[in-house]
């Protein structure tokens, strides 16, 4: 089934993903936001982890992390491509769409 609305624009914007839908809400969400919100396997097991106090941080997770490309899954997902190579998150349209909050 597909959502009552699609992404109509998508830019990005500094530090966040500018969206605007065929409804026509306008919304953002940050990078961070996005990668925090990763639905893959590998980083929903991540998140369910206890933090670890005395984890040592490699040198490419000291570096800002930025999306590279965005490709469309279909017609209901977008895969990001990472700049540290991530890149087995589908993000569904709905999915998308609960993460952006509005623009004022």
């Amino acid at each position: 089934m597909s959502e009552p609305w699609i992404p109509i624009v998508m830019r990005r914007d500094g530090d966040r993903l500018i969206m605007e839908w065929s409804d026509g809400f306008k919304g953002a969400v940050t990078w961070k936001a996005l990668r925090d919100a990763c639905p893959c396997a590998g980083c929903k097991e991540e998140r369910e982890k206890p933090a670890d106090p005395f984890r040592i941080l490699k040198p490419n997770e000291l570096v800002p992390l930025a999306p590279n490309a965005m490709p469309r899954v279909g017609r209901y997902a977008y895969k990001i491509v990472w700049s540290d190579g991530h890149d087995s998150g589908i993000f569904t349209l709905a999915h998308l769409r609960e993460l952006c909050k509005p623009l004022e």
